[in-house]
């Protein structure tokens, strides 16, 4: 094929933007195809980022194939062309094939294109300036005038780095986490329920070599999903459902290698983005994208791919036995506790990868924190919950797991332990003093997640019996490929070989990093650690509780309050966790021989309490004042006074189970 350089692809011509921005300057080669560069002018050259064109002209794009493969994985994912959705844009050429997939698909069979404003209807393009250098805001301006060009609307979200920019060690853990958060929040306002994200097969290699590297197990190796429920970091109010919003991240593009980006952008016409940080070797998924890209043997590529299908055929069967157990043996209360029935969940007969992924699902739940379960404290889990009939109690992953009362070990309460060393006070308080406002909600993205799951199911309960990695190590999933014929002897040494080299990097970095960490310590939670909340206010309670407290219209019973009502003349109160004193006071409050409001409400209290274990009291949320007296403990019922009314909600951030998820 015959192959020349062009200042555009396929004739197309250059936006005015990009002619009047960009200067031609040098070519970059590559074995398959030429690409001509263009950098962006920038005043750090050594950040600056490139524009480039396929400059050569490569064997014909077979474009029914992406559509189709495309069309599918769309169908896969419950979507149909009417839907709302956003694009998650950065301007390379995996963002950019992206755009020209969902265009096309957004707009075939019908017009698909606002007559008013020329932009393809439903579809928003999101481009994110990090703002970590001083050219981030202009390049993301030319990015989105490029998507813009191609009928798709765009918005950019400028980070905001409160706390200070990352540094070099976090940086790109820190932006990639920064960014979804700012999409997140341009779809939440937008009312967009579904984000499509342009990962490829390519960013599942690195992922299943650098979690090989760490030592993941066969979930971990099964890379990232196909879909999942994502939720709001900070509160974001389904009044409809009582239930923190979501959206569901769909990457429509795992089929696909890094090539058939460039080929999809080329049928496009399109031009992208070539960042030179992302050929810094100073980032182990840079390292590593290297080593693959050098790599230019096909079978590695198919064959690295046949195991990490493999993982992921695990993992699906893990989570549809997963979800079936929680089902039948988790009862959550409105109290914040959740108890487990070991009679059915009968934990000697479920096999460890499902019986750990359970236990990791319920304590996640429970604590609210989003954080893998591995290692010794998986085992710890392991032998306690199937040591049946329980006995002893056991604290574990921010959660205090103990017999529950009167079921003779049968049934196990797993309430949030308070008393766990935490590594931030962040976490301590993950609170959230914005107004809970009552947005309308539609009910697609139920529709969507429910199309999703028949597809999902139908397809795991087709390949129940397929599933080959349930009982493997993970350092024995490459021995296991390659006894099942998956890996080659020349793959099977290539990823041993890469798997070893950041092994030794990790041990070297993790060393150096101890060193540091020892000077710091663990920042233990006290109780100088204080949470205020004003009348007629919400606070969000560490992810678990939402919080309001006003006074009532009814007259105060200042008598009765000794002439001064401490809950009258608060302007606001602390929040806090509930204590062995709270109860005690209570208990004290009852056996006065009076009428009034605290001793009635403390009576009433007290039987609430009652029904509640012990274990599970001390998550409780409690309202003080200033002074340390107890006003309210809403969840039992308690107020100090008629003239208070307080609330307090459970109502977690992220669902039992963590939401949605799909690794078809």
């Amino acid at each position: 094929m015959a192959r020349g350089l062009s200042l555009c692809s396929n004739g197309r011509k250059p936006s005015t933007l990009l002619s009047s921005s960009i200067a031609r300057v040098s070519f970059a080669f590559s074995p398959k195809t030429l690409l001509a560069s263009y950098p962006f002018q920038s005043r750090h050259p050594k950040f600056s980022r490139l524009f480039c064109k396929l400059a050569s002209v490569p064997e014909t794009v077979d474009a029914t194939k992406y559509k189709e493969l495309f069309n599918r994985r769309m169908t896969m994912a419950g979507l149909k062309p009417h839907h709302r959705i956003a694009l998650g844009v950065s301007g390379g050429p995996d963002s950019m094939a992206l755009c020209v997939l969902a265009a096309k698909w957004k707009t075939q069979g019908f017009s698909g294109v606002n007559k008013t404003d020329g932009f393809i209807d439903g579809l928003l393009a999101i481009v994110v300036d990090h703002g970590l250098r001083q050219e981030s805001k202009d390049e993301a301006q030319l990015v989105s005038c490029r998507v813009s060009e191609m009928g798709i609307r765009c918005e950019i979200a400028h980070c905001d780095w409160v706390n200070g920019k990352p540094k070099q060690g976090h940086l790109q853990e820190a932006a990639r986490e920064m960014r979804y958060q700012m999409i997140s929040n341009v779809c939440f306002r937008q009312q967009i329920d579904v984000l499509l994200i342009a990962h490829h097969a390519d960013d599942q290699a690195e992922l299943f070599i650098l979690r090989l590297s760490r030592s993941s197990g066969v979930l971990g190796l099964a890379g990232t999903a196909f879909a999942s429920e994502i939720f709001s970091r900070s509160l974001q109010l389904d009044v409809k459902h009582m239930k923190n919003r979501s959206i569901l991240l769909v990457r429509p593009l795992l089929d696909l290698w890094k090539e058939d980006m460039y080929k999809i952008c080329q049928w496009g016409r399109q031009d992208w983005v070539e960042d030179p940080t992302n050929r810094s070797q100073l980032f182990v998924r840079n390292r590593i994208r290297t080593s693959i890209g050098n790599l230019q043997s096909g079978t590695f590529k198919s064959e690295l791919q046949a195991v990490i299908s493999e993982c992921r055929q695990t993992r699906s069967f893990a989570d549809k036995v997963c979800t079936d157990l929680m089902n039948h043996t988790v009862t959550v209360t409105e109290k914040g506790y959740a108890v487990l029935d070991l009679e059915r969940l009968k934990p000697t007969e479920v096999i460890d990868i499902c019986l750990s992924k359970y236990l990791a699902a319920v304590l996640q739940f429970i604590s609210q924190r989003q954080r893998p379960i591995r290692g010794n404290t998986s085992k710890l889990l392991l032998n306690y919950i199937r040591a049946s009939p329980c006995r002893t109690s056991l604290t574990a992953a921010g959660c205090y797991l103990s017999p529950a009362p009167g079921s003779k070990g049968t049934k196990i309460i797993v309430s949030c332990s308070v008393d766990c060393p935490l590594p931030s006070k962040t976490e301590l308080l993950n609170i959230c003093f914005n107004e809970v406002q009552n947005k309308p909600t539609s009910d697609d993205l139920g529709q969507i997640i429910s199309d999703s799951k028949e597809i999902s199911d139908h397809a795991a309960a087709s390949r129940l019996f397929e599933v080959q990695f349930l009982d493997v190590a993970s350092e024995s999933v490459l021995s296991e490929a390659r006894e099942l014929n998956l890996l080659s002897e020349s793959t099977y040494t290539t990823i041993g070989l890469l798997q070893m080299d950041e092994t030794n990097r990790f041990i070297t970095k993790t060393e150096d990093k101890s060193v540091d960490d020892s000077e710091h310590g663990t920042n233990i939670a006290s109780s100088s650690d204080k949470v205020h909340i004003w009348p007629g206010k919400n606070i969000y309670f560490m992810n678990r509780f939402l919080i309001r407290w006003k006074l009532s219209d009814h007259q105060c019973e200042e008598a009765s309050c000794g002439g001064n009502c401490p809950v009258s003349t608060a302007t606001s109160m602390e929040v806090r966790h509930m204590v062995e004193y709270d109860w005690l006071h209570l208990a004290e409050l009852s056996r006065c021989s009076n009428t009034s409001h605290s001793t009635l409400s403390s009576r009433k209290a007290l039987r609430s309490l009652k029904s509640i274990p012990a274990a599970a009291r001390r998550s409780l949320p409690v309202l003080v004042n200033h002074c340390g007296l107890l006003l309210s403990v809403p969840a039992i019922g308690f107020s100090y006074c008629s003239c208070l009314v307080a609330s307090a909600v459970f109502l977690p951030r992220v669902p039992l189970g963590g939401g949605h998820s799909s690794f078809l």
